[in-house]
Order: structure tokens, then C-alpha cells, then sequence
């Protein structure tokens, strides 16, 4: 794990138990999501590393650049955060709340690839059965990819499921080199 994993993790969690107690799941990952977006950009990047700049100049900056967002409790979330100099973590804050809302909401994040394009009903059925398989709510993203040749792999968290032709061959060969 990264250091700077290890140093968003309170913040994420303060931010996210916050969010909960006030109801403001939605809002909280809005604004960390556009809040780490801000902070990624080359020219913010710069102003972080300036000497010249104190911590409170940083976050008047950014609170400037987020105005619309920004109500009361994000707003000193990110001073605090400019306070204790960890608006470099804003980018891992923001996955790590996003993490813990998936969990909280009990959503699972499934990546489909297929070798060929699924339509809609197809995506449903195998939405439906992932949810009951793996007792979630899932949020599927489908991808294709022709080098599959036929079947798919499913990815969910640590989970990889291959039925794939591609995978079939590779195991099939694996088998007949040993």
C-alpha cells in the first residue's frame, strides 16, 4: 500500500462516517470527485510543491476553484486538509470514499468483457445473476474485446471469473506443455 493511501485513509473515513450521519452520501463523493480532479491538473500539482504559498493560500485557491460545490463542511474538510498539507491525498480520499460508499450501499463494481457486443437484455440477465451470486446491487461496465474469441471474463473486486475461449486455449496448452 502507498503512503499516500496509508494518509487518506482517516480522511476518507471522517469524511464518509460525516457523510452518513448528515445523509450526504451523493454530495460528499460529488465534491471529493471534482475536489481530486482539481488537485490532479498539472498547474495545481505546481501550486502544491510552491514554497512561496502557505497552506491557507492552497486552499483559498482551491475553495475558489470549487465555489459552486463547496457548502460548510467541505469547505473545512479542505482547510483542515490544507492545514495538515494533505491536499496532494484529495485524489485517494476521493477512491477511498468512493470505496466505502460501494460497501456501504452493498454495490459491487463488475467489469464484462465479451469478444462480442451484448445487447441490453443480455446485460440484464447477467446483472440480475451476478446480484443474486454475489448478494449485491452491481454496477456492470461492459467492454469488448474481439482477441476473446467467444465467451467472457467477468471481473469483480478480487474476483475474476474467465470464460473465455482465449482462456480455455491458454489452459488448454498450459496442460499439454507439463
Amino acid at each position: 500500500m502507498s503512503e499516500l493511501e496509508t494518509l487518506a485513509r482517516p480522511y476518507s473515513r471522517a469524511a464518509f462516517e460525516f457523510a452518513v450521519e448528515s445523509s450526504q452520501l451523493e454530495h460528499w463523493e460529488f465534491c471529493l470527485s471534482a475536489l481530486a480532479r482539481a488537485v490532479e491538473q498539472p498547474n495545481f500539482a505546481m501550486l502544491l510543491s510552491s514554497p512561496d504559498l502557505t497552506s491557507s493560500g492552497v486552499s483559498e485557491i482551491l475553495l475558489k476553484m470549487c465555489h459552486e460545490v463547496l457548502e460548510g463542511p467541505t469547505k473545512n474538510f479542505i482547510v483542515a486538509l490544507a492545514e495538515n498539507r494533505r491536499l496532494k491525498v484529495l485524489p485517494q480520499i476521493s477512491r477511498q470514499f468512493e470505496r466505502l460508499k460501494s460497501e456501504h450501499d452493498k454495490t459491487i463494481h463488475v467489469d464484462v468483457t465479451t469478444a462480442k457486443t451484448i445487447d441490453l437484455e443480455q446485460q440484464n440477465q447477467l446483472s440480475k445473476s451476478l446480484s443474486v451470486k454475489l448478494a449485491a446491487n452491481i454496477n456492470m461496465q461492459v467492454y469488448i474485446d474481439e482477441d476473446l474469441i467467444g465467451g467472457a471474463i467477468i471481473r469483480a473486486g478480487d474476483t475474476v471469473i474467465d470464460g473465455s475461449i482465449r482462456g480455455r486455449l491458454i489452459k488448454l496448452a498450459e496442460s499439454l506443455n507439463s
